[in-house]
């Protein structure tokens, strides 16, 4: 299997509530924080193990974004308002939420 496109954009769109992204193979679509927060790969979001996701609180329509950081080369961490900030998003998975352009 070969390895993800690296982005070449990543661009926090505080007025439309979204994650810009582009890839250098050219693929490039938007997330929407709601769905970035609601799809945490976090072990806190997703579940310890193979059992089934734990209860989640309902994510706010109005979620921000208050920072981001690289983690390696392959993810970043995004700190939400609600105080969430342990999931890594991989390039991988920015790439299959991204709703294309």
């Amino acid at each position: 299997m070969s390895e993800p496109s690296w982005p070449t954009k990543l661009a926090f769109r505080k007025s439309a509530q979204e994650l810009a992204i582009a890839f250098e193979d050219g693929v490039s679509g938007t997330i929407a924080y709601k769905r970035l927060r609601e799809e945490s790969p976090s072990a806190e979001v997703r579940g310890h193990g193979g059992g089934p996701k734990p209860p989640q609180a309902p994510v706010p329509e109005d979620i921000s974004v208050v920072g981001a950081e690289p983690v390696g080369r392959y993810a970043i961490r995004i700190r939400f308002s609600d105080g969430h900030d342990s999931g890594l998003y991989t390039w991988k998975l920015l790439r299959e939420l991204a709703k294309p352009d």
